[in-house]
């Protein structure tokens, strides 16, 4: 039985950085990056393959980067929570046709296009009325391998449904602004995942000239495309893309923020490092609201951690994990879209994207508090 494991790597000085990384371009190890070596502040976190083990960790003892075993057995683990995780996941379509029809006069389902497998994506429309009202938009699921967003994001619109009529800020939300919730940002890869790889993250597109397939749906976005943090190489996880919005389940999301018109937030969630961001990533230098971004963000976080005393994080991409080209919440912003965040969810390490389905609603359920700060905040901020 092959046994990949996830080694946790605390980096101690500059120079072991710039090995890691590296380790991280060069192809041959199949070494799998779930967090990125970027500073002696944060862990880093690689899944090793069986076949690249004792090459690795030979690596790493002659180089002296001190590092742990964090999952010694990642396909036991595996094939359990998958198991689990599955009653809540896979059926996230026909659960939506549930919802809509459970709460007719409230939510509706819209297809806002298909994907490059041509799977409908699917939007869950929140709305009491009116057109082309003030908007939220919320997605989840863009990395396919951070099933945790999904489940979370299923977990909170039913929680915004039956919380209608009974829940005064959630009443008075709704009474005032729509919300828009993409449950499955990537529907190709998010199948892939059940299917064939646990640990895919890309979507499935066909790259020109390459045997790897798919591409980063978060380096492809319209803002600072194919900078730093961004790969030029179809075969790397981080892979950009030929051209901004290529993807078509980038374009599609695009096209209906852009023909919409009134969006006032978008906020997009992934998993995992308990951190909830704001732009830019694609550099490092302040935007012109970052004081009441951040400020914002902090009363968000702090509205999460009074369920469960989960501890989160505040600052922009860059600052806070990494310099990152093309990301979505980037594009919001350069739009005109003021309040643009990106949470990353439970936890910070110890399972990654393999979080225990037991997790799920304590995570879904501590994450909505701090979404719910941000779409109040911005209902009484209009602009």
């Amino acid at each position: 039985l092959n046994r990949d494991q996830v080694l946790r790597i605390n980096v101690e000085s500059e120079e072991h950085i710039h090995l890691l990384k590296e380790l991280e371009d060069d192809q041959r190890w199949e070494l799998d990056f779930w967090t990125h070596p970027v500073s002696t502040e944060l862990p880093i976190d690689i899944h090793v393959p069986y076949s690249s083990l004792h090459v690795t960790k030979d690596f790493l003892q002659d180089n002296k980067i001190p590092f742990s075993v964090m999952i010694n057995n990642l396909q036991v683990r595996k094939t359990s929570i998958t198991f689990v995780l599955e009653r809540y996941v896979t059926k996230i379509y026909s659960w939506m046709d549930t919802l809509v029809s459970d709460y007719p006069n409230l939510v509706s389902k819209m297809l806002i296009g298909t994907s490059y497998e041509n799977r409908p994506m699917y939007v869950l429309k929140f709305s009491t009325g009116g057109t082309k009202r003030p908007a939220i938009w919320v997605d989840a699921g863009i990395h396919s391998r951070e099933w945790v967003s999904s489940a979370s994001t299923v977990w909170m619109a039913n929680k915004m449904a039956t919380d209608y009529g009974v829940d005064s800020s959630v009443t008075s939300l709704l009474d005032q602004m729509d919300v828009y919730l993409m449950i499955v940002n990537n529907p190709d890869g998010y199948v892939y995942t059940h299917t064939n790889d646990r640990m895919w993250r890309k979507t499935r597109s066909k790259n020109p000239g390459s045997v790897c397939r798919g591409v980063d749906p978060n380096r492809n976005w319209d803002a600072g495309f194919s900078g730093p943090g961004a790969s030029n190489n179809p075969c790397s996880e981080s892979y950009h893309g030929p051209h901004a919005h290529s993807e078509i389940e980038v374009k599609n999301v695009v096209d209906l923020v852009r023909s919409h018109g009134n969006f006032k937030a978008f906020i997009s969630i992934h998993a995992y490092s308990q951190l909830l961001m704001y732009p830019y990533g694609y550099v490092c230098t302040s935007i012109p609201h970052q004081a009441e971004l951040d400020s914002v963000g902090r009363s968000a976080v702090q509205a999460l951690s009074s369920l469960y005393g989960t501890s989160y994080k505040v600052g922009s991409i860059c600052k806070i994990i990494y310099q990152a080209s093309g990301g979505s919440i980037d594009w919001s912003y350069d739009i005109g879209i003021k309040y643009s965040f990106a949470f990353e969810l439970r936890d910070t390490g110890r399972y990654g994207f393999l979080l225990p389905a037991s997790q799920i609603i304590p995570t879904a359920s501590e994450t909505w508090l701090g979404l719910k700060y941000i779409m109040e905040y911005v209902r009484d901020h209009p602009y």
